[in-house]
């Protein structure tokens, strides 16, 4: 990726609105973008930051607009920016699904960083579907995992996954009776399901079981496969080679040496917290007959703002 102080923005001295840039990752964003001279922020006083006219109004005069919000409240900020020529990067789960809308994983396919430049409409992605993707995606492409395999997901994340409000339960007057593991979604249908299973190419919903972890930010991801249940030529070493040849040369995807009969480093998913990489790993048994997929990145990081800011960017310079 070339470096921004090299280029041209698109649009020079953008003005910027965060709508909901009070959240977790709104915050986050804020901060990211505060000290930056190519744009400007636009904010609201405390008292309209909810007020539906302001909101508008605002809207109406960014040239780009980052929706922080719950599902419905982004699904109304594209309302109220009805008619203007506002580009938006919604960071909520209300149209990662949608057609309409430019899913905003940058590394997922051949020339989608492209079509997220030329976009006005940018859907930013799961944490966890970060994860699940950058690992999945490329393999089910180059038909190494079949689109009708059976696939669970497993994966944990520090509690600050849970937004403002389970940060402040987290850090509370409860803070010392909090569990040091949380297993949640236990029905099986975590809204994340629906966008795994269209972006990733697959046939059918995979069995996904998500945790929160006694620790504040970080994602460890997994996908466990049978190397039986895979077509012959997929064994690790070329289950890696293929990761590694769709990254090559990305900025924010790193894929670990593939190390077999070695006994691998432990996964660690704090170990790039404050960094917007992912690092994907693949292991196996002695036999082979066993693999697992990895992903480790902060979820506040490529999995949040630090994915919002990439697509900004990306919409700003091309």
């Amino acid at each position: 990726m070339r470096r921004l102080d090299t280029l041209e923005p698109i649009m020079a001295d953008a003005l910027i609105f965060i709508d909901g840039d009070q959240g977790t990752t709104g915050l986050q964003i804020r901060e990211r973008l505060a000290a930056r001279r190519d744009l400007r922020l636009l904010t609201l006083p405390d008292d309209r930051r909810k007020d539906p006219d302001a909101r508008a109004a605002a809207l109406h005069r960014a040239d780009v607009a980052l929706l922080c919000l719950p599902d419905a409240a982004a699904r109304e900020a594209v309302v109220l920016a009805r008619g203007s020529g506002v580009r938006v990067i919604d960071a909520s789960s209300a149209h990662r699904t949608d057609p309409d809308w430019t899913y905003g994983l940058p590394e997922l396919v051949a020339g989608q960083a492209g079509r997220i430049a030329a976009s006005s409409r940018v859907s930013n992605p799961g944490c966890y579907p970060t994860g699940a993707l950058t690992l999945l995606r490329p393999l089910v492409d180059a038909g190494l995992v079949p689109a009708g395999l059976a696939v669970s997901i497993h994966a944990i994340s520090g509690y600050s996954g849970q937004g403002r409000q389970g940060i402040t339960r987290h850090e509370g007057t409860d803070a010392a009776n909090a569990p040091a593991l949380q297993l949640y979604a236990l029905e099986l249908q975590h809204k994340h399901v629906p966008e795994i299973r269209l972006h990733a190419g697959l046939q059918r919903p995979p069995l996904f079981v998500p945790a929160y972890g006694h620790y504040r930010q970080g994602i460890v991801l997994i996908v466990p496969l049978f190397r039986d249940a895979l077509p012959a030529a997929a064994d690790a070493a070329r289950l890696h080679a293929a990761l590694a040849d769709h990254y090559a040369g990305q900025r924010h995807v790193e894929v670990a040496p593939f190390t077999p009969g070695r006994r691998p480093a432990e996964l660690d998913p704090q170990v790039l917290n404050g960094t917007d990489a992912i690092r994907l790993h693949v292991l196996c048994s002695a036999d082979g007959g066993q693999i697992l997929l990895a992903a480790v990145f902060d979820n506040l990081g490529k999995g949040a703002a630090g994915a919002a800011v990439q697509n900004l960017d990306l919409m700003l310079y091309g």
